[in-house]
């Protein structure tokens, strides 16, 4: 089987680390065994003809396995669509990487922003919320959608002077400069009607200590500053003599706000943000959120992201498996489905087909399914040692999903 399909990633965890799970799903099945033998077969073959060798497992290693690659990371934070390229199908993956249009769902917080755009990172800034209403909010779903100039965040993997800036970041060091914006495109932008609201499950950051927050608004100072830019259709439509937005700076917390916030503590909760953008590839959904924000005269992080739609895959449209597609039905059944995607695309309904497919295959004759815990069913260890290593890396390196 060879071509391109897509599947949900769960929040959590990290893109390479999810697909070494699908990967290991579908090489373990019958359904890949022959072609996998095979590849193995004329790879023991040709290294015995070069080498007048045995090839070794490690050797082996790359083709004892179905070849796989995704189209476009998802951090750990964020789940939805991840498009899968198997065999011949990952040379189709440079399509996805960019040039592709995308579509997120994402809900945010109000009165913090953070080193990363989102509730893992530390905390830059506290600022008032009490002077949000939902009028002024809904502007930003013109402000912000056309041609777009957009500050990358500083855990992006992009680099600054040959070093990347998330590495700056790792070792405590101010950048040399200011991050150079970049050119995006927000097709459409739509605030949510549940925004402001306070009726949620998500908790407000807080600084552990003053001296905490001190030491990385002294490290990053230079994204507090980031220039705050509209759209240059909104510009243009209004007679603008700049795309760069002439905003305030931001309210500070006040002292009955910081009060209210220590009062409650953990069931303080802040006002939401919550929206759905249709955006091009390059555009960074934390920075929108944090521009979003600022162009409230406040600050604002992400707390969830849903990649909605790449391309002709999308949640909506049902034709993007889940992994326990894979790991919980009968292989007859899924490999029916997968096959068909692979050879027709989008089009196919994959919740419908996975439903025909299980009442076509007579209950005696389906394959047991080997429970997760079974011996053999765990991936290797060196497959494991990957992905703890990819975790690893991920934890330092902090990469922010550019979609």
């Amino acid at each position: 089987m060879n071509g391109i399909f897509a599947i949900e990633k769960p929040s959590g965890i990290t893109s390479n680390q999810f697909m070494l799970k699908l990967q290991h799903a579908l090489t373990k099945s019958q359904v890949f065994s022959k072609e996998i033998q095979r590849a193995t077969a004329e790879r023991k073959q040709q290294y015995e003809k070069q080498t007048g060798k045995k090839a070794s497992k490690r050797k082996l290693r790359k083709v004892s396995k179905v070849k796989m690659g995704h189209g476009g990371t998802l951090d750990p934070l964020a789940s939805g669509v991840l498009v899968i390229g198997i065999g011949a199908g990952t040379k189709k993956l440079a399509n996805y990487l960019s040039g592709t249009v995308k579509v997120y769902e994402s809900e945010a917080l109000f009165g913090v922003s953070t080193t990363s755009g989102d509730v893992e990172g530390e905390i830059l800034s506290q600022n008032s919320v009490k002077h949000l209403n939902f009028d002024d909010l809904k502007t930003v779903e013109e402000k912000f959608v056309g041609q777009l100039k957009q500050t990358p965040p500083i855990y992006a993997a992009l680099k600054m002077d040959g070093k990347p800036l998330h590495e700056y970041a790792r070792e405590g060091k101010p950048l040399p400069r200011a991050i150079e914006p970049r050119q995006v495109t927000i097709y459409d932008l739509k605030v949510f009607s549940d925004s402001l609201k306070r009726d949620h499950d998500y908790p407000l950051l807080r600084p552990t200590t003053e001296e905490a927050v001190d030491t990385v608004k002294n490290l990053n100072a230079n994204m507090l500053n980031d220039v705050l830019y509209f759209s240059k259709e909104y510009t243009e439509k209004h007679g603008l003599d700049s795309e760069v937005a002439k905003v305030e700076e931001p309210f500070p917390l006040s002292e009955q706000e910081e009060q209210e916030i220590q009062k409650e503590g953990d069931s303080y909760r802040a006002p939401k943000l919550h929206f759905k953008a249709n955006v091009s590839s390059g555009t960074y959904i934390r920075s929108l959120v944090s521009d979003i924000g600022k162009s409230m005269r406040s600050s604002c992080y992400m707390v969830k992201l849903i990649r909605l739609q790449q391309q002709d895959w999308s949640l909506e449209k049902n034709n993007v498996f889940q992994l326990t597609d894979f790991t919980e039905r009968d292989e007859k059944v899924w490999s029916k489905v997968l096959e068909k995607v692979l050879d027709e695309g989008a089009t196919v309904d994959v919740i419908e087909e996975l439903k025909k497919a299980e009442k076509e295959i007579p209950a005696d004759v389906k394959e047991c399914i080997v429970s997760s815990d079974q011996p053999g069913d765990e991936a290797t260890a060196e497959t494991i040692e990957t992905a703890n290593a990819e975790e690893h890396s991920n934890t330092l390196k902090r990469k922010i999903e550019q979609v």
